[in-house]
């Protein structure tokens, strides 16, 4: 009798032996380990933005009334100075430019509700010839935004004021970088798409597939330790 218990003993233990495990053994050990250690568990991967309306139109306006000048001083005491185009009418190439930014900017916008932007451009200082070729320092962007129901025109958003500053080049930085093609011009651009992208954007967090262990349960849980 006790051999014949001692055999089904054995049997059961190697039943159990073979029979496969929990995905979750490893997300149960490394939690309780965590739990243990005083470390933070949060979810892995890196934020990302997503757009968050179908942009249907874009309207922007530079009103008439910014003032502008030619002088080729330090710092103009105006609201437009812009020296990435000929010389010309600068209210239009400012238009032009904030054009070419939301068109960039806004692209790949085509999903979630219907919406028409406006913008409205309050100050767009740059640099003159003699700052950019010699101290350099900052363009000063900044513009109005409202966001408005595409078939009702009830306001979603704003109006905002929004800054869209970035540090400018001077002296023989600024010639190197017109030389490979980074001219004023460019990087205001690429700047503005940039900050018109994240203004209409929401952040959403990509995870990571090499973080995944399981639950119990089997679904994925993404797991790193924060420093």
């Amino acid at each position: 009798m006790k051999s014949l218990m001692l055999s089904t003993l054995v049997a059961s233990f190697a039943l159990v032996a073979c029979a496969p495990q929990p995905q979750a053994t490893r997300a149960m050990f490394m939690q309780g380990d965590l739990a243990g250690s005083g470390q933070a568990i949060k979810l892995a991967g890196e934020t990302v933005l997503q757009g968050q309306y179908d942009i249907q139109a874009v309207t922007v306006s530079v009103p008439q009334s910014l003032t502008t000048s030619e002088a080729n001083s330090f710092h103009p005491n105006v609201e437009i100075v812009w020296r990435g185009d000929p010389k010309g009418e600068r209210h239009t190439q400012v238009k032009a430019i904030f054009e070419a930014a939301v068109a960039k900017g806004t692209a790949t916008m085509h999903a979630g509700p219907k919406v028409v932007v406006d913008i409205e451009v309050t100050r767009f200082h740059c640099l003159t010839e003699k700052t950019r070729f010699t101290v350099g320092g900052v363009h000063n962007m900044r513009f109005m935004m409202t966001v408005r129901d595409a078939a009702s025109g009830v306001v979603i958003q704003g109006p905002r004021l929004i800054n869209a500053d970035v540090k400018a080049s001077g002296g023989a930085r600024a010639i190197a970088e017109d030389a490979a093609g980074q001219t004023q011009k460019v990087v205001v651009t690429e700047r503005l798409a940039e900050v018109i992208r994240r203004e209409l954007s929401t952040p959403v967090q990509s995870l990571s597939p090499n973080a995944a262990v399981s639950r119990f349960d089997g679904t994925p849980v993404q797991l790193s330790l924060l420093e």
